[in-house]
């Protein structure tokens, strides 16, 4: 993670005691370049006493100086471009870029802006001012307008007081009071409950509000929350919100970042404004981002991150305890220090505990841990969750070919992982995209379901044409076209059994070609004995039903065979899948269904042809 101590610039590489490095800094992200500091005036400022409203001129009799009546025609100017300014801000809903210009406003200035604009207008400028300012502010306010605006944030703290605990007794929700409250224009409750909430609840919320109520709500979110909750959103949403930003903003919050969350912001932006992140990243910075853009996502590398402690095998623990004295903060989720030669190649890992209770004399290659494997780079991601959970890795070290130390793995981006592979597995049971936006614009929505209601479509006309070639006996006996969903439905859900076992153990590794056979022949004795026991209960219920055996020794048989080919189906489909290149999560079920569909026609239908 990105470390600095308070009141220093950000550094990237810091030298302690002789062969101690840290690697990982606030330099690994963007710099902002402020521009000249802004100086608040001590002196109640001469203001707009010139500037009317809707044909009228307000009255600021308290808070103007005998000096005001001396204003130039170009103060005046100012003063409308800066009120203009404010207004289209507020109309606009960029609240961010309110609360922006009145921090560096006086008191008395922000009191003459409020009695200036429109009522309405008013309000909602008076949302965006700070809590701890508000009292500054209201003593330069005429005394009615005052109560007035003193009422509305006693009614924010009571309404926020009471929605925590209707929510606590379940009585309501937090994304209908943010709705809520953002449709009354009580801006400034939905504030406080967003500065109340953790960054994770904050991206979740953001999620699910629609997406005019969403632009609202990230508006006040402060520059600095802001990067701690980026990494918790979504790709679509989180590069709509991201752009949502002023381009200012967006550098300041990416300034804040890790660098693997950095990269996934990259990542997710579009082109253009990708480049201009890494555009405002110095030089060094910037080849240690694109170091890692150049790793495939899923992959070792794409969760990897370079904050890391890197000692020498032959530095004494003393010398390394001083070091860690000097530096004060250790990256998060460190358990371990690595250990690398004056080539940088990985030789080990000095675990914390290690290094706490051995005597403080002894030099690291004595009791470092080389038993720990590095991870090379290019190791799938699914690969890597699996180590951290084989192992109960908290971080691990990731080498290149030739075991040069690049960065590390820890645990909550594993976390992280695991959470969004099961989110794609869901997802892509309909085809869909567990990074879309759930309030994505409709015809993008449309577009991307097109092609998987048009595979499905194929798949529904191939099982029609089955159907289609005992039209005739269908038209003789009507009966079969009452019990057809029933074969098919019998098959599809054997089948899926199947499929879901196999692909959670191709998942896992433990499903491979060479004991395929001995799975076959399990899943085979399990269709064999429900599809008896199912064949007889059914054929049972047809006779009851129509009062003809044949009709229902037809349906058990042809249910018996469905249910056998259902099982080969199960376990062939992903294997093939995966042999060709695709997802068997993806695409196995669509094609499952198809088989077991058109050989359940076949076989009920087929032998109704020849029985009956």
């Amino acid at each position: 993670m990105i470390h600095q101590r308070p009141g220093t610039k950000p550094v990237v590489r810091s030298t302690g005691p002789r062969g101690c490095t840290v690697s990982g800094s606030d330099a690994d992200v963007p710099s902002v370049h402020t521009g000249p500091s802004h100086r608040r005036k001590d002196a109640t400022l001469p203001d707009i006493a010139d500037v009317r409203h809707n044909g009228r001129a307000p009255v600021f009799g308290h808070a103007i100086q005998p000096q005001a009546a001396v204003m130039t025609d170009q103060d005046s100017e100012v003063v409308r471009t800066e009120i203009a300014q404010i207004i289209e801000a507020l109309e606009s809903g960029r609240y961010k870029r309110v609360r922006k210009k009145l921090r560096h406003m006086h008191p008395a200035k922000i009191a003459s802006l409020i009695e200036a604009i429109h009522p309405e207008q008013r309000v909602a400028l008076w949302q965006q001012v700070d809590s701890i300012h508000e009292s500054r502010i209201l003593i330069h306010l005429e005394p009615e307008l005052a109560r007035i605006l003193k009422r509305d944030s006693k009614e924010a703290v009571t309404a926020l007081d009471e929605s925590g605990d209707d929510r606590r007794h379940g009585k309501s929700t937090q994304t209908g009071d943010v709705i809520d409250a953002l449709n009354r224009g009580k801006l400034k409750r939905v504030s406080r409950t967003l500065r109340d909430m953790h960054p994770a609840k904050v991206a979740g919320l953001l999620e699910s509000l629609p997406p005019k109520e969403r632009s609202a709500a990230w508006s006040m979110v402060e520059t600095d929350r802001a990067s701690k909750v980026l990494p918790y959103l979504h790709g679509e949403t989180c590069a709509s919100l991201a752009l949502d930003m002023d381009h200012e903003d967006l550098v300041a919050a990416a300034q804040r970042l890790d660098l693997d969350d950095l990269v996934d912001l990259i990542q997710a932006l579009p082109d253009e404004q990708g480049r201009g992140l890494l555009r405002a990243a110095g030089g060094r910075h910037r080849e240690k981002i694109e170091s890692m853009l150049s790793y495939p996502e899923d992959s070792a590398g794409g969760l990897m991150n370079t904050d890391h402690i890197a000692v020498r095998p032959d530095v004494r623990l003393e010398a390394v305890l001083r070091y860690l004295r000097v530096v004060e903060s250790l990256p998060v989720q460190t358990d371990k220090l690595m250990v690398v030669d004056r080539k940088g190649l990985y030789r080990g890992v000095l675990d914390l505990g290690t290094l706490v209770t051995a005597p403080s004399g002894r030099r690291v290659q004595d009791v470092m841990n080389t038993a720990l494997s590095a991870i090379p780079v290019s190791l799938p991601a699914d690969d890597v969750a699996h180590l951290f959970q084989d192992h109960d890795l908290i971080s691990a070290p990731v080498v290149d070919d030739q075991q040069r130390l690049l960065g590390r793995i820890t645990v909550d981006d594993v976390v992280d992982l695991i959470r969004d592979s099961s989110d794609k597995a869901i997802m892509q049971l309909a085809g869909l995209d567990q990074e879309a936006d759930m309030f994505a614009p409709v015809l993008t929505s449309s577009r991307r379901r097109a092609l998987w209601l048009a595979i499905n479509l194929v798949t529904a006309f191939a099982a029609a044409w089955v159907i289609g070639l005992f039209q005739s006996t269908l038209e003789r006996v009507v009966a079969l076209a009452v019990l057809m969903p029933i074969v098919a439905s019998m098959g599809g859900i054997a089948g899926s059994q199947t499929l879901t076992l196999v692909v959670r153990g191709m998942a896992l590794g433990m499903v491979q070609d060479k004991n395929a056979r001995a799975l076959l022949a399990k899943e085979g004795g399990i269709a064999l004995i429900n599809g008896m026991l199912w064949a007889v209960v059914v054929a049972s219920l047809a006779f009851a039903w129509f009062g003809d055996w044949q009709i229902g020794a037809v349906i058990g048989a042809a249910i018996l065979i469905n249910l056998l080919v259902a099982a080969c189906a199960g376990l062939a489909v992903p294997l093939l899948l995966e042999r060709v290149g695709v997802d068997p999560a993806l695409a196995g079920g669509v094609i499952l269904t198809t088989v077991t569909d058109m050989v359940g026609f076949f076989a009920f239908l087929g032998l109704a042809s020849i029985v009956l």
